[in-house]
């Protein structure tokens, strides 16, 4: 999971058709079953790092594309 800073995105939209599982959503478009991501991605990104390369995907990152209700599986420790 990735996290976008609202404050330092400049709504270019490239990230969107970027994102490999159509995760990435406008604030505006945002589907209603995904409303709680919004707060949460507000939280993380102000604790994870920057991302300043490109890196390769998790190696299970194709087991988890499809898989339903990732939300009740995150650890919050944050």
């Amino acid at each position: 999971m990735l996290v976008i800073n609202p404050d330092e995105c400049i709504d270019c939209a490239l990230c969107e058709p970027e994102c490999p599982v159509d995760a990435i959503f406008a604030a505006d478009e945002l589907p209603d079953s995904q409303s709680d991501f919004l707060s949460l991605n507000q939280t993380l990104c102000s604790t994870w790092p920057n991302i300043v390369e490109v890196k390769l995907p998790p190696e299970d990152a194709d087991y988890w594309e499809d898989k339903p209700n990732k939300r009740a599986l995150l650890e919050e420790k944050w």
